[in-house]
């Protein structure tokens, strides 16, 4: 796997796990309350991500712990849930793929300042 793998595998996560919260919340007939509380979490990141702002990557992954604690105690509340079980799989895959892309991006940028820095630009 490479950086460029792991950014498009973070972003198909990011799109799983966004719909999965708003299927959930629709499906249990939620306020608009609840929907901002359950997916303005990630919308918050969009901006940065969209800049590549490893910054916004790295509290993503911070995010991602708060959906994790949710999801595991709704699993095992509802072990049947097809929707539950495809949003803890869509947070374990986001974490893991968001924390690697951000440790291959970096060190990428990394090697092409020290390149830069090597060849007097």
């Amino acid at each position: 796997m490479n950086a460029s793998f792991a950014l498009r595998l973070t972003w198909v996560s990011w799109l799983t796990l966004l719909l999965q919260q708003s299927v959930d919340a629709w499906a249990h007939q939620a306020p608009w309350f609840i929907w901002t509380l359950k997916l303005l979490p990630l919308l918050i990141f969009l901006p940065g991500m969209l800049k590549d702002n490893l910054r916004s990557y790295i509290w993503l992954c911070f995010v991602c712990l708060g959906y994790f604690m949710i999801l595991v105690q709704r699993i095992f509340a509802h072990p049947d849930s097809l929707l539950v079980m495809i949003g803890l799989a869509a947070v374990v895959i986001l974490f893991t793929v968001a924390m690697l892309y951000v440790r291959w991006r970096a060190r990428e940028l990394r090697a092409i300042s020290a390149s830069q820095i090597d060849t007097g630009e």
